[in-house]
């Protein structure tokens, strides 16, 4: 069992919905994993009508969608991208996502903070998408976020665990889930990423299934 503020959850498999070749496919490979916690990048739906190609599907499929904000480079976009998703989806949960380079997609550690602490404030249940660094999460968590995703390998890398060694220190002195997000490839990444300790879950990125 997963718990993550308000929410309690059979799997500790996050899974997405970007690179897939149709919302058919996309439906059978999300409950085929067995995954209940949906990523979805607000750049890559209609908010304006629920039968959007992708947003429909999931929500006939019962998930529990967790918008993320990727796209957005400052706090302040972030910020707006979490408000558009909260009064149009009705949720209050995010995952925070701010990176300035489209190339390597790196979070903003800067940027991240700034958002996560405003967001908290508002009222968001706040997942936010970080570096493995200590420091970085441990003060995520003192600001209020439900959980930390700190990155197992750049995205899109299929290197799994590189960060192991401060995922490690992370898990050791987090009081709030840790799901490793990024660079996970293959299904033993995912299974590192979920089986150790305390590391509570695994966000499949956008090698495995989009963002």
């Amino acid at each position: 069992m997963l718990r993550i503020a308000d929410k309690t959850f059979n799997s500790h498999l996050f899974t997405g919905t970007g690179k897939f070749a149709s919302s058919q496919l996309m439906v059978e490979a999300i409950r085929a994993s067995g995954s209940q916690l949906v990523t979805l990048a607000m750049k890559r739906v209609d908010l304006r009508q629920h039968n959007d190609a992708i947003l429909m599907p999931l929500i006939e499929a019962g998930v529990t969608l967790l918008p993320n904000t990727s796209g957005a480079k400052t706090a302040e976009e972030a910020i707006f991208a979490a408000q558009l998703a909260r009064e149009a989806l009705g949720t209050h949960w995010l995952k925070l996502e701010i990176h300035p380079d489209a190339r390597w997609l790196l979070p903003d550690p800067i940027e991240t903070l700034k958002a996560a602490e405003a967001l908290v404030k508002q009222g968001f249940v706040v997942l936010p998408y970080c570096g493995a660094d200590p420091v970085l999460c441990k003060r995520l968590e003192e600001v209020g976020c439900a959980a930390v995703m700190p990155l197992g390998a750049p995205i899109g890398s299929n290197q799994g665990l590189e960060t192991k060694a401060m995922l490690e220190i992370i898990i050791q002195q987090s009081t709030v889930p840790v799901v490793v997000d990024a660079g996970i490839g293959v299904p033993s990444h995912a299974d590192a990423g979920a089986g150790n300790g305390r590391r509570c879950g695994t966000g499949q990125h956008r090698n495995c299934r989009g963002g």
